[in-house]
């Protein structure tokens, strides 16, 4: 059976800034194991929120991104810029999870150690159509 693909979006709370709108939830095993792989960039906010996951590796990667790395409360515990391919990051033994994100999206967002993230699926809310308005009687004047 194929994987759901569910998406989320990544708010820093602290700086009131958007880190990226279509994150990937990659939360099963193949999923986790995947990752990126195979992709020749990410698009501009958009990443893969792999959970759990306390380190990353790019071996077999094509492009260098930014990874965040946060707690089960979402609080930022570790910052790496601009991870090349063929590395592996060193485990931070406060995360539970690890946010891959495009290039640069670390310092554009100003997002630090400690700052707190939103992370919440994305909905659509579908119009609300209005409705036709009720017949009212009109008065004719004779």
């Amino acid at each position: 059976m194929p994987e759901k693909k569910r998406q989320v979006f990544v708010y820093n709370k602290t700086k009131e800034t958007f880190l990226a709108l279509r994150v990937r939830v990659a939360d099963s095993l193949p999923g986790r194991l995947v990752g990126l792989l195979g992709k020749r960039s990410l698009r501009p906010d958009s990443g893969v929120w792999i959970v759990p996951a306390n380190a990353i590796h790019t071996i077999g990667m094509l492009f260098s991104f930014d990874v965040v790395l946060i707690d089960k409360d979402f609080k930022v515990v570790g910052l790496r810029e601009l991870v090349r391919p063929f590395s592996i990051t060193r485990p931070n033994f406060r995360a539970e999870s690890v946010i891959e994100l495009p290039a640069h999206t670390i310092f554009r967002s100003r997002t630090e150690i400690g700052d707190q993230l939103v992370i919440e699926r994305y909905e659509a809310k579908n119009a609300a159509v209005p409705s036709p308005p009720e017949e009212t009687p009109q008065l004719i004047a004779q």
